[in-house]
């Protein structure tokens, strides 16, 4: 029952957070208009693409692990009975915000918009607020020596070059 709840949580999370600030928020401001390419190279609207489709799939890998391997959710209401420490988190201890900041930029970059790149910016300025305010100090509370051990081993904000290996299995 526990997995089922944080599945359907995880999902009602998903559409609702992530949804919001890097689906209907960038649709908002742009409205998906496609602008001139940034210094007139076509080579960023490729680079966009690839990023809003690494952020998603990270986005949703992220949530699939918290739902069925930490067994709650993103959101603090319904937390991880488990630290999450698979998967991309293996490489960086903030997956989903760096999936959502990366499929804001790719928006950005393939839309041309200068806007939609400033509203990236305040995204990830206020999740770094976020996370040094509230989630890091609520995490080692929660997972005193897992939690001292996974930061000391993560970055936080960019990936690792090799996956770290003192975690969960896969």
């Amino acid at each position: 029952m526990r997995k089922a709840l944080a599945i359907l949580g995880s999902a009602i999370f998903l559409v609702i957070a992530p949804g919001l600030v890097a689906g209907w928020v960038p649709w908002w401001i742009s409205h998906w208009r496609v602008e001139a390419a940034f210094f007139g190279t076509p080579l960023f609207r490729f680079v966009g693409g690839i990023l809003i489709a690494l952020g998603t799939i990270g986005l949703l890998d992220s949530f699939a692990r918290f739902a069925l391997h930490g067994l709650g959710t993103p959101a603090p209401v319904f937390p991880t009975r488990r630290l999450v420490v698979t998967g991309l988190y293996r490489y960086v201890r903030n997956p989903m915000y760096v999936a959502v900041a990366a499929a804001i930029l790719g928006q950005a970059l393939l839309l041309g918009s200068l806007t939609l790149l400033a509203y990236g910016g305040l995204v990830w300025l206020l999740f770094h607020g976020f996370v040094l305010l509230y989630e890091e100090p609520k995490l080692r509370q929660s997972f005193p020596s897992e939690y001292r051990s996974f930061c000391a081993e993560v970055p936080r904000w960019v990936p690792r070059r090799t996956p770290w290996r003192g975690g969960a299995e896969v």
